[in-house]
């Protein structure tokens, strides 16, 4: 297997701390969890108001629960996402296995591309339902709100890079593989290739086999 299969620096080696926080994706994917943990902290945390002289609670952003709801789901999962998959990239040098480099790979591919168009879905839907909210029935959490809707926007900022690295990533596996690549069949059928074409004519028989006729005197008696 080639040392650079799927973007790792060395296949079957050992994790290099100094390396693994040089690297764009570790850095990427701390941002990612940081704004992740922000976006459904302000959201949990003064997300959901009551109105003056009423104890009922309901979400910030234009009375919309979805809103919210979306927030923390979208912020909860992105969190634990990163930092799986920061958790992944420290171990992935160590793997000697193509196949599972490959489905880590497709898998960050495929979760990063989710999440920047969620992020997206996110800054969009916070933002439109903010700007129909009635700030001035509001007595705490304007500040929250509006630091969910920028770190909304922030976290497609670290998500794309991610999913773009993810792909590259990918291509340079593929690319490795398929140049490198050797069909075992052909690969053991080469030693056979070697004899010369003589080979038929010099064989032998083996040793007990007899011929149809025998020249031994023995004939078989006539009726």
């Amino acid at each position: 297997m080639q040392s650079g299969a799927y973007g790792a620096s060395n296949a079957g080696g050992s994790f290099n701390p100094g390396e693994f926080l040089r690297r764009p994706e570790t850095i990427l994917r701390i941002l990612s969890a940081f704004f992740a943990l922000i976006v459904f902290s302000c959201i949990l945390t003064d997300g959901y108001v009551n109105s003056v002289g009423s104890t009922e609670l309901y979400c910030i952003f234009n009375h919309n629960n979805d809103a919210c709801h979306y927030g923390i789901g979208i912020g909860v999962i992105a969190f634990f996402g990163a930092v799986t998959f920061l958790g992944l990239d420290a171990y992935f040098p160590t793997l000697s296995n193509i196949q599972t480099r490959k489905y880590i790979v497709l898998s960050d591919l495929g979760f990063s591309s989710l999440w920047s168009f969620l992020w997206f879905v996110g800054f969009c839907f916070l933002a439109n339902q903010w700007s129909l909210t009635d700030t001035s029935k509001i007595v705490t959490g304007q500040d929250n709100a509006r630091a969910t809707i920028a770190f909304n926007f922030f976290s497609i900022l670290s998500w794309v890079p991610l999913a773009l690295l993810a792909y590259k990533r990918y291509k340079i596996g593929v690319d490795d593989f398929n140049t490198s690549y050797v069909d075992p069949t052909l690969d053991t059928a080469a030693p056979y290739s070697s004899y010369p074409d003589a080979v038929s004519d010099n064989y032998q028989r083996p040793p007990f086999t007899q011929s149809a006729e025998t020249d031994d005197g023995y004939k078989p008696p006539t009726y």
